[in-house]
């Protein structure tokens, strides 16, 4: 999910309050996980066990991989259950002072945020409260031809509507200004003065305007804000108890430095403090290596949702780019199920193999692309070439 500075410009990973409930305050321990916390306690697969020879070639291959394509650090989790797990980082988490990075740390997850507002908006499917193919012109006034397009078809981003993050206006005031303050409705309203790009349902294009308007549905059919129905509907069940909805530019300790080069000159800026409010609903959340451990087999089973709300998620449909195709907020990347990240500064990814019931984890503090790719995506198709020959993680072309 990516594009040209501008362009990249959170389009693909990430995405964007109402003015229908003002969004509350999370609670500080949300914000501030506690500190002495094991974090890794109870991972299903004990660290070790690939065996020495497997581990040596995983090592290689990712550090060649950050080196070949500047990223300052990364982390990377893999569990397989039966054979064992990898966990390592490697790389720094500060340019500066060079301090390395390490397994422990909280990033900035980008797009990984549309999988925990989809599972909000299935938790309201559930409840019979609302249903995928309502129009949004039911929850949502002066949606460009919001009667003809339905909840299913934004989460499926068949919508036709544009992204707000490819509009130049946005793009400058963004940049001009990193810590700015943008409201779901002001960030909309740059998608909106443009045509729809196509009719509803007739193509697949990634845009964040689509999970901006899917978060201001949760609120209005909730009645809460959305950083509280996802903190006690979501994360609360999963038991993800160092996953953030922020609420301003703040980030837990530890965490690495981001840097990006999605800046007004193009220049290489540090951008761990920027403001993510223009994200919202498509890219804000914060977590770290344990929790999207956790949330990688969860939301690719369905554990928090009813089998048959599950398997509506799980209908993908095709992109247009080869090997990937696209659910309800998810996808499928060589039979790999999650989704991947990216906002200024940080990539993930967070995938499940259930044919394996393999997890893969990625936090990277760069979202700068080498040679037109994405370096999560580089790193993950790394190590699955080596550890799932069958099932590669190969996504050659951004999704938007």
């Amino acid at each position: 999910m990516r594009r040209t500075p501008s362009r990249r410009l959170l389009a693909a990973a990430l995405l964007v309050a109402s003015m229908l409930t003002p969004l509350a305050v999370t609670p500080a321990a949300a914000v501030h996980p506690a500190p002495g916390v094991d974090r890794h306690h109870g991972d299903d697969c004990p660290p070790g066990g690939l065996g020495p020879e497997l581990t040596a070639r995983l090592d290689k291959a990712i550090e060649d991989v950050r080196r070949q394509a500047g990223i300052p650090g990364i982390v990377a989790g893999l569990w397989m259950p039966g054979k064992g797990s990898y966990v390592r980082a490697t790389g720094v988490a500060d340019t500066v002072t060079r301090a390395p990075m390490t397994t422990d740390v909280f990033v900035r997850i980008g797009s990984e945020t549309k999988t925990f507002t989809v599972t909000a908006l299935l938790k309201l499917v559930d409840q019979g409260r609302i249903g995928l193919d309502d129009p949004i012109s039911d929850y949502v006034d002066h949606v460009p031809n919001g009667e003809n397009i339905t909840l299913r078809q934004l989460a499926e981003m068949r919508s036709g509507l544009f992204p707000y993050t490819d509009d130049p206006d946005f793009q400058h005031d963004l940049l001009s200004d990193p810590q700015r303050e943008f409201t779901p409705h002001e960030v909309l309203a740059y998608g909106f003065k443009h045509d729809n790009t196509f009719d509803p349902g007739t193509q697949f294009q990634y845009s964040n305007t689509n999970l901006v308007l899917l978060g201001l549905v949760v609120e209005k059919v909730s009645g809460r804000s959305l950083v509280d129905f996802i903190e006690q509907r979501v994360l609360r069940p999963a038991r993800l108890r160092h996953t953030v909805f922020p609420v301003d530019a703040a980030i837990p300790e530890p965490h690495p430095r981001g840097y990006t080069n999605q800046t007004l000159t193009g220049e290489v800026a540090d951008a761990t403090d920027w403001n993510p409010s223009w994200a919202w609903a498509a890219g804000a959340m914060i977590s770290d290596l344990h929790d999207l451990h956790r949330w990688a087999r969860i939301v690719a089973t369905g554990t928090l949702l009813s089998p048959q709300t599950q398997a509506e998620r799980l209908r993908m449909l095709p992109t247009g780019h080869p090997g990937t195709s696209y659910g309800l907020g998810i996808f499928d990347s060589g039979g790999w199920i999650g989704h991947n990240g990216s906002i200024p500064g940080y990539e993930t990814v967070t995938v499940y193999l259930p044919s394996r019931k393999a997890t893969l984890v990625l936090m990277l503090n760069t979202d700068i692309t080498y040679q037109g790719q994405e370096p999560s995506s580089l790193v993950a198709r790394a190590i699955t070439e080596i550890v799932t020959p069958d099932n590669v993680y190969d996504r050659p072309a951004p999704l938007q």
